[in-house]
């Protein structure tokens, strides 16, 4: 199957060539027909599947067929998580419609509002937004959406879990009933399935892979080791294999700030983006890394989503995440679009029933290569599929001793988490 056997504009078949993209994915086969015809959808994708094409390229030749939009109207509205994303789905829609005569634009938080509310007088055909800012601009009434005609919810999972479903209702709101509707999700989760209630009309549900499933072209492995000893064995990795681009995740925004530092001391140039940096600083690390300017890229779990590099041959989970399903999108940062990817884990005894829950939700238990010189003093207690990992006696007086210290960082990221919705 071609692009050009999907029914696509020459216009769009060109921006393909110029990427050199021939094939279509298969969310991309399935959605644009659908799209094309004027058919709300439910898709469930993981990262990496090609699903912003998927629903730019239809939604553009759908859109060059009307009349440009008025000013402060906007035709096509995307809503996105994350200020990563968005500019990521902006970036895709301005390369896909490089011979249409259609204007795009992006809105998000943590940069001036003045600039961009000058852009909507114009008006826009495409508008990639995320919640928060969105709603800032409709309060100062630099937005109307009566000519809107389609609406993409991008990884609406996402957007439920970070807080942005009241913002998201009075979105709704705004908009006229008679627009087509198109959703993508990770998963068909319950709380996603009550949303679309109401919104969606009869639409396609489209699944192209099981749910918390991970790409076969990523090779994930683990090294145990202890957490002190965690820095050192990045360090020595990095070097050892000449690693020139690498995303490592950490748990906390501190985290990645304290593990950037201690990896400068060691000449490796390194930089972090998580919540609490501002959106020039993030972008600034995203382009540096991007370049190959900046060697380790250090994000939190949240900041991380939109990254989308091509061929990222390397991601490392220097922290286990707290939710399991994260481990999923984590590691499909790299082994997109059929490349190959590795994944690795530094996993310390304190980490086993996280290890465990991962295991059980991608259903296989994941191999351990002990490296020379890092062997853990707390052994990292063995996992079974269906069973909670059991810690040695040892690992549960350690995990006695610091009770109160983990209870603190907990509320601490429960305080960050609340801090980003706020600040949008």
């Amino acid at each position: 199957m071609t692009f050009s056997s999907l029914g696509l504009s020459a216009p769009l078949l060109q921006a393909l060539h110029d990427k050199g993209y021939e094939k279509p994915t298969s969310i991309q086969a399935q959605v644009i027909p659908s799209i094309l015809a004027g058919r709300d959808v439910m898709a469930a994708a993981q990262t990496g599947t090609g699903k912003t094409a998927g629903f730019t390229l239809p939604l553009l030749q759908r859109l060059v067929k009307g009349s440009c939009a008025k000013p402060n109207r906007v035709r096509a509205l995307v809503l996105t998580p994350t200020r990563e994303l968005a500019a990521q789905v902006n970036e895709s829609v301005k390369q896909y419609a490089k011979y249409l005569s259609l204007r795009s634009s992006v809105v998000f938080g943590g940069v001036k509002i003045n600039p961009q509310m000058m852009q909507l007088r114009r008006g826009v055909d495409v508008l990639v937004a995320t919640p928060g800012r969105l709603m800032d601009l409709c309060n100062q009434n630099a937005i109307k959406f009566n000519e809107l005609e389609i609406l993409v919810l991008d990884e609406a999972d996402r957007m439920l879990d970070m807080g942005f479903i009241n913002d998201i209702r009075k979105i709704l709101a705004l908009l006229p009933k008679n627009r087509q509707n198109l959703m993508f999700s990770a998963t068909f989760s319950n709380d996603i399935r009550k949303l679309t209630k109401g919104l969606l009309h009869n639409p396609v549900e489209i699944e192209v892979s099981p749910r918390n499933t991970t790409a076969t072209t990523v090779k994930q492995i683990i090294h145990p080791v202890d957490k002190k000893d965690k820095p050192r064995l990045l360090t020595h990795l990095i070097r050892e294999n000449n690693w020139d681009q690498v995303l490592v995740f950490s748990r906390t925004k501190h985290g990645a700030n304290r593990l950037v530092k201690q990896l400068e001391t060691k000449k490796i140039h390194a930089a972090a983006i998580h919540g609490d940096k501002s959106q020039g600083a993030r972008t600034r690390a995203l382009a540096g890394f991007k370049k190959g300017e900046i060697k380790i890229l250090v994000a939190t779990d949240i900041a991380a989503r939109g990254i989308d590099i091509s061929e990222l041959p390397h991601v490392i989970n220097f922290d286990l995440p707290d939710v399991a399903e994260n481990y999923v999108h984590r590691i499909g940062r790299t082994g997109r679009a059929g490349a190959s990817g590795e994944a690795i884990s530094l996993v310390c005894a304190d980490e086993v029933d996280v290890l465990s829950d991962i295991e059980n939700l991608i259903g296989k238990l994941l191999p351990r290569i002990l490296i020379d010189g890092f062997t853990p003093s707390h052994t990292l207690p063995t996992t079974q599929l269906g069973k909670k990992g059991t810690p040695s006696r040892g690992k549960k007086a350690k995990t006695k001793a610091h009770t109160k210290p983990r209870r603190r960082r907990a509320q601490s990221d429960s305080k960050n988490s609340t801090r980003n919705k706020q600040t949008r």
